[in-house]
């Protein structure tokens, strides 16, 4: 168990090809801003999303390992700017674990902490903490300028069959992600970026794929949250999603 499981999930929060010599006009018509633009309109628009200024999603979690999976629960805070909680309980038994182990990750917008009941707690450093950082909630893409981030378009790919545009979302500081967005729904499909295993310290990559959009309040919102790094992969759905929601900020501090 500590081999397998005692390494950090993905933050919560988070290939390039040659372009196609003969792609039709229409495929590389959309300029990077314009397809951030359609994202957003097509999620709920800007007004919308800048009403919202918490968030708070319940649901299960489903860890898979080399050695099987692991069943839990998971329920995630965020709160404008950028502070974030995930706090997930793991039933270990099944795989003749010794009972159940809790895992917080925890970001107060500038510092953050990683808690394993089982191996201990240690600080967010590195890609990890940036990355946090620069998950600037609902959407780090609602004010990209005034965050100081770039985006650049780049050649389509496919995601699950479907093409996807493709956008390079580069910050400040910290390493940059590529955001895949279907191509005719325009919601987000896919994130990849690379981060640093903090058990190892080997450079991992890191992929998140939402989906089962629903409505909440007039915002679209994804239900299945798929993501993995390195050979750890887990499966969140939320069974409640619920915005403005009053939130302290002393949740979002180590205790």
């Amino acid at each position: 168990f500590r081999r397998v499981l005692f390494r950090s999930l993905p933050v919560f929060f988070s290939l390039a090809l040659l372009p196609a010599l003969a792609a039709p006009a229409q495929a590389q018509s959309l300029t990077a801003e314009q397809v951030v633009d359609k994202h957003l309109a097509a999620v709920g628009g800007r007004e919308a999303l800048s009403k919202i200024t918490t968030r708070d999603a319940v649901g299960t979690i489903v860890v898979g390992t080399p050695m099987g999976d692991l069943a839990g629960t998971v329920d995630m805070t965020g709160k404008s700017p950028n502070k974030m909680l995930a706090a997930i309980r793991i039933d270990l038994t099944a795989l003749g674990g010794p009972g159940e182990m809790v895992m917080n990750q925890t970001f107060d917008g500038a510092n953050g902490w990683i808690s394993n009941s089982m191996a201990g707690d240690q600080p967010m450093v590195g890609p990890q903490l940036e990355g946090a950082k620069n998950g600037y909630f609902p959407t780090p893409l609602l004010d990209y300028k005034a965050h100081g981030m770039t985006i650049a378009l780049e050649p389509k790919q496919k995601v699950n069959e479907r093409d996807a545009y493709v956008v390079l979302l580069t910050p400040k500081t910290g390493p940059a992600s590529r955001l895949f967005f279907d191509a005719e729904t325009f919601m987000l499909v896919r994130t990849t970026s690379r981060t640093v295993n903090p058990q190892t310290g080997q450079e991992v990559d890191q992929i998140s794929e939402p989906s089962d959009y629903r409505d909440v309040g007039g915002i679209k919102v994804a239900y299945t949250l798929y993501q993995a790094s390195g050979e750890q992969a887990i499966t969140m759905k939320f069974s409640k999603i619920e915005h403005n929601v009053p939130v302290d900020d002393s949740v979002f501090i180590k205790k």
